[in-house]
C-alpha cells in the first residue's frame, strides 16, 4: 500500500523505521512538526521522524497548521490507501481525513477508550494502572473517539518511568500497526468496532504545575507520580526557597528507631510532618516522610545545579536531617519552564 506517514517524536520512529523495512508498503511521504530551538544555544533541531525520513530519501513536510491550508492537496498526489499517524501533535482537520482510500490510522498509547488525550503513559503511570496498552483506531474529527482496529496489552512494571514504558509501547505499538496495514491489504477493507464512550477517561497535556509534589499523598502515589513526570516537568518540591527535582526514589519502611518520640512513653510516637528529612542512608541518599511513611530518594537536581545522586547532595550538605521539602504553588513564580 501507498502510505503517507505523519508522525513527530521518537515515539513515532519504531513505526515509520518498520513501514520502510516492509517489503508490502511504501512510505512515499512524511509530514511533521516544524524544526524547534532546543539547547542552551536555541539552534534548530529537526524532529526524529524527519531525520529518519531523510536518511532513506522520502519527501518531508513541516506545515506550520493544516486548517485552512488546503493541505489535503499537497498530498493528493502522494494517492496514499492509508495515511499513518503516531503522535502527530495536530488534529487532522476533514479534508485529510477524507483523503486516503482506507481512511487515516492512529497508534494510540493506551487501551483506548481510558486515557484519551496528549499524556496517556504519563498519568498511567501517575494513576498507578498495572496495565496499558496501545491502540490501532481510525481517526474522526473527534479527540481519540473513532473506531478500534486492535489493542494489546502491556504490562506497567513497578520501576517503569515514562521513558522506559514510552519505548517499550512504541515498539509494540509499531508491530501492531504492521500486522493490521498487512491484514487491511489482503482484506481491501478497514474492519472496526465503536468505542464504548461511557467509559472514556482523559490524559490531558502535563502543565509544570502537576509536577508539584504534594507530600502528603501515599508513598506509593508519590512513586507513581515521581515515575510519571519524566522527563517533564519532572516531580519537584521547594527547599530553602530553591527549586528540587525529585528524579529517583524507592520506598523504603524506616525502622521505628529513627522517628523522633515524646518523652511519655505511652504517648504515641512522633511522626514528622510530610516533606521532612527524616534520615540520611548512608551512599545511598536521604528519607523523605510522606503521608503514610518514607521514601528514599535516591537521584535530585537541586536548582542550578546537574542532576545528582541524593548521596552526592548529603555529602555536599545540600540536605540534612530536619530539613523539610515544601510543595507550596506560590514557590512556582518566577521559576523558568525548565527549572
Amino acid at each position: 500500500m501507498q502510505i503517507v506517514f505523519m508522525g513527530t517524536p521518537a515515539f513515532a520512529v519504531p513505526t515509520l523505521q518498520r513501514l520502510i523495512n516492509s517489503k508490502r508498503h511504501v512510505v512515499s511521504a512524511v509530514v511533521t512538526q516544524p524544526d524547534k530551538p532546543a539547547g542552551r544555544g536555541k539552534k534548530l533541531q529537526p524532529p526524529p521522524v524527519k531525520e529518519l525520513a531523510l536518511a532513506h530519501n522520502i519527501p518531508v513536510f513541516q506545515p506550520e497548521k493544516l486548517r485552512g491550508m488546503s493541505f489535503d492537496s499537497v498530498l493528493a498526489p502522494f494517492q496514499p490507501d492509508v495515511i499513518v499517524v503516531v503522535a502527530y501533535g495536530k488534529i487532522l482537520p476533514p479534508e485529510i481525513l477524507r483523503l486516503p482510500k482506507h481512511g487515516c490510522i492512529n497508534l494510540h498509547a493506551s487501551l483506548l477508550p481510558k486515557y484519551r488525550g496528549a499524556a496517556p503513559i504519563q498519568w498511567a503511570i501517575i494513576n498507578g494502572e498495572r496495565v496499558t496498552g496501545v491502540t490501532i483506531m481510525l481517526l474522526d474529527e473527534g479527540m481519540d473517539t473513532g473506531n478500534i482496529i486492535a489493542t494489546e496489552e502491556v504490562e506497567i512494571l513497578e520501576d517503569d518511568d515514562t521513558i522506559s514504558l514510552g519505548n517499550m509501547l512504541s515498539v509494540v505499538g509499531a508491530e501492531l500497526m504492521l500486522k493490521v496495514l498487512d491484514e487491511i491489504e489482503a482484506k481491501g477493507k478497514v474492519e472496526s468496532r465503536p468505542q464504548d464512550h461511557t467509559l472514556a477517561t482523559y490524559a490531558p497535556m502535563l502543565k509544570k504545575s502537576d509536577g508539584l509534589l504534594p507530600w502528603e499523598l501515599r508513598t506509593d502515589q508519590i512513586l507513581c507520580r515521581i515515575r510519571g513526570l519524566l522527563p517533564w516537568p519532572t516531580a519537584f518540591s521547594f527547599l530553602h526557597g530553591k527549586l528540587w527535582k525529585i528524579l529517583k526514589a524507592e520506598p523504603f519502611p524506616e525502622p521505628d528507631s529513627l522517628f523522633l518520640r515524646t518523652q511519655r512513653a505511652k504517648e504515641p510516637k512522633y511522626v514528622p510532618e510530610p516533606g521532612t528529612v527524616t534520615s540520611i542512608v548512608r551512599g545511598r541518599g536521604f528519607t523523605v516522610q510522606t503521608g503514610d511513611g518514607t521514601i528514599l530518594v535516591r537521584m535530585v537536581q537541586p536548582q542550578a545545579k546537574q542532576p545528582m545522586e541524593a548521596a552526592s547532595a548529603v555529602n555536599g550538605r545540600l540536605v540534612q536531617v530536619g530539613d523539610i521539602f515544601v510543595s507550596d504553588p506560590a514557590f512556582l513564580a518566577g521559576t523558568s519552564p525548565d527549572e
